[in-house]
């Protein structure tokens, strides 16, 4: 093909590759900036919408499971809530310093299932209030020694030095399948209820993608709050005929705005406090399984910390930030276990999406958040209404915001080269294998199945079942390795997986930019260094 050079009356520009950017552009308000007051509260409202269905959906499998009311599954909902507000409020003064949304993470549902399902609290079942108390206590003594393994990895800069191995290529299948691997809350849930639930999907498209080329206005309302007004339209819609009786044949169940039974069971006022369900219970079993449940939140947390980077038009996170803010969320799964909310902590992956969707990366917002979580759970009542939302409506929304954190993923190929085979093998591999292998051992959890790994220890049965199942750890383990082994011709490969950009980012002092995004307030930065 000839070029301009070869031709000097050709003057038509020729096509031009898009630029590499470290920082996402578009984005209106970075983690520094704020919005006006009155938007950064319906933005804040938003976030607390949208992380009210990881905080139902959890109490809401295991509390049943455990023997508790609708009256213990209302005060867990309002204790998860409260402590998650809490938690947020610490990551983003202490922690990372993002805008992440901190939650409930389902990572911990099979070692406190496995709790729940104990044979020494099936022998209780006549007594279904003794055996949630006793359950829940056993779950409290887990995560209470589960959390010191968080802190310590997180402060002593163990995970730091963990971080520092990823590459951009490395870090796209971490990143994209923190999102991917939470496909099961996306249609098999719309599935429940697809009254409600493929409304919901048609209008949060509509009225973000579409409805803005025809509502034109100074600033942006139809993208930014977009759930917002998609989730009232079916809300209303799902409330109108819960009352008309259509949804009253039990296969409608979760089509129901009243089918959680919060707004009855729910006290008017309600404030959590620590060993409200009485002094834990330690085993050492279930305590071990727990620990690599929190070494998994940590992982998918990470890929949720680097989503929530991007879209907040922030440079990628140093890893020192990244230890930080694992540290952090240590004592967040302390602070779970304290209050008894049946789960640890993680950085919620829809939050991180809905940043994308309104172009809103702003620190304040996910701040102002935290405060409508601990509000509304002590308003029992009131919170109550607001997490009576279908599950379904929920699921549609997470089908656009997972797709936004895998996507921020895939932005990292940016800094690789697509044209190298060891790329290609490394890339495409890692995704085979995180997709195809936690599905086997999703398939082994069915009672018909016959097991991959079966021995007759549970506890170890547990372990397994916790770390393979999690998509984003085991394509993100599979990519690292390959990576890090793989270099037969090392400059090559560092040229190829991106490490001769990614250089200036794994050290904080490295780039002047560090301290803008991710320095502590005042003083703190001497009580944790950033190394």
């Amino acid at each position: 093909m000839s070029s301009n050079a070869d031709n000097p009356n050709n003057t038509e520009p020729q096509p031009q590759a898009h630029p590499v950017l470290e920082q996402l552009t578009g984005v209106q308000y970075c983690i520094n900036s704020s919005p006006p007051l009155l938007e950064a509260v319906l933005l804040g409202f938003q976030h607390y919408v949208l992380a009210l269905g990881s905080t139902v959906l959890i109490p809401s499998l295991l509390v049943p499971q455990m023997g508790g009311t609708d009256g213990d599954k209302a005060k867990v909902v309002q204790t998860l809530l409260f402590v998650s507000g809490i938690n947020t409020l610490l990551q983003s003064f202490l922690g990372t310093r993002l805008p992440s949304v901190i939650g409930g993470s389902y990572a911990f549902l099979i070692p406190m299932t496995s709790i729940i399902q104990s044979r020494r609290y099936r022998m209780i079942k006549n007594f279904p209030r003794e055996r949630f108390l006793h359950t829940m206590r056993e779950i409290q003594g887990a995560l209470i020694v589960t959390s010191s393994v968080q802190i310590i990895i997180g402060f002593s800069g163990l995970w730091r030095n963990i971080v520092r191995f990823f590459t951009p290529l490395s870090m796209v299948p971490l990143v994209s399948f923190t999102g991917l691997g939470l496909y099961y809350l996306g249609f098999p849930l719309i599935a429940k209820c697809v009254a409600v639930g493929l409304p919901e999907l048609v209008f949060i498209v509509i009225i973000s993608q579409y409805l803005p080329r025809f509502v034109k206005s100074n600033r942006p309302i139809c993208d930014r709050f977009a759930l917002l007004f998609s989730i009232a339209l079916v809300w209303v819609y799902a409330e109108i005929l819960t009352l008309s009786g259509a949804f009253n044949k039990s296969k409608y169940f979760n089509c129901r705005t009243d089918g959680s039974g919060l707004i009855s069971a729910a006290p008017w006022i309600y404030i959590p406090y620590p060993f409200q369900w009485g002094p834990p219970i330690f085993t050492a079993e279930q305590t071990f399984v727990t620990m690599f449940a929190s070494l998994i939140a940590s992982m998918e947390s990470t890929g949720s910390f680097v989503a929530a980077a991007r879209y907040g038009s922030a440079t990628p996170v140093p890893p020192s930030v990244i230890g930080r803010g694992v540290g952090w969320l240590g004592i967040g799964t302390l602070l779970n276990a304290l209050f008894g909310s049946v789960t640890g902590s993680t950085a919620l992956v829809e939050n991180a999406g809905l940043l994308a969707l309104t172009k809103s990366g702003s620190r304040s917002v996910v701040q102002i958040s935290a405060v409508f979580m601990i509000l509304f759970s002590v308003l029992g009542k009131v919170g109550a209404v607001f997490a009576s939302i279908p599950s379904p409506i929920m699921a549609a929304a997470y089908c656009i915001f997972f797709g936004y954190v895998s996507s921020a993923g895939l932005a990292y190929l940016q800094f690789c080269n697509l044209n190298s085979f060891r790329t290609k093998f490394v890339l495409g591999f890692s995704f085979i294998v995180g997709l195809s292998l936690p599905q086997i051992f999703k398939e082994n959890e069915l009672p018909s199945s016959s097991r991959l790994i079966y021995t007759n220890t549970r506890w170890f049965n547990d372990i397994m079942s916790v770390v393979f199942m999690s998509h984003a750890t085991v394509a993100a383990v599979v990519a690292l390795v390959l990576d890090c082994t793989l270099t037969h011709q090392s400059n090559e490969a560092r040229k190829d997986n991106g490490s001769h950009w990614w250089e200036k980012f794994m050290v904080y002092n490295k780039d002047v930019r560090s301290d803008e995004f991710y320095s502590l307030p005042g003083n703190l930065n001497k009580y944790f260094p950033s190394f």
